[in-house]
């Protein structure tokens, strides 16, 4: 397979909207609730925590299947860095929904476990930590993604892959920028806070 189409698949498996089924199965339509995100965060407002479980695992899984994929296909770890990159970009800016997505957190953590499972792992329970002790997801997000790169620099890794960590925390930490503004303000919500009807 070659290096475009395996790219091109990490795209496409990124941009499948996890969130939007899983809602619809529940019988919402996250998009219209609370800040109208297709993430996990926003599911669990808008449908609840099984609903969040749902859209978490499928959001993983769209991070680390194109990533198996391409590990198969080739060992350069330019094109499996690219797979990688590509699949968080997809869930960002997907192309089945006008490239308006999500944030990229549990997509990002799926591409991290499968690129480095130890580092990725490590990632993921940071995340849950810090998302726990101060209930904001969005900051756990900003503090795995600026942790990211020097985590997989600490470990050795090689260069493809330390920017693969670099680029994707980028594009997560942009699509959180309103969120750290919020938290700046005060007024970033918590875990558990009501949902909300979306303000148009």
């Amino acid at each position: 397979m070659s290096a475009f189409l395996l790219i091109l698949c990490g795209y496409i498996f990124g941009s499948v909207p996890t969130g939007i089924l899983v809602g619809r199965a529940f019988g919402v339509d996250v998009r219209s609730v609370g800040s109208g995100n297709i993430g996990t965060a926003n599911v669990m407002r808008a449908a609840g925590k099984k609903a969040a479980i749902f859209t978490m695992l499928g959001d993983m899984l769209k991070g680390i299947l194109p990533v198996v994929i391409a590990r198969i296909a080739t060992d350069n770890e330019w094109i499996i860095a690219s797979v990688a990159l590509a699949a968080v970009i997809g869930h960002c800016w997907p192309v089945f929904l006008g490239f308006r997505g999500g944030k990229g957190v549990a997509t990002g953590a799926g591409t991290s476990i499968a690129l480095v499972p130890i580092v990725g792992l490590l990632m993921f329970a940071l995340w849950w930590a810090v998302a726990f002790f101060t209930r904001y997801t969005s900051l756990a997000a900003i503090v795995v993604m600026l942790a990211s790169p020097f985590a997989f620099i600490i470990s050795g890794q090689s260069l493809p892959y330390v920017l693969y960590a670099i680029l994707g925390g980028a594009a997560v930490i942009f699509r959180h920028r309103e969120n750290a503004k919020a938290l700046v303000d005060g007024t970033e919500r918590k875990v558990g806070e009501k949902k909300v009807p979306r303000v148009k």
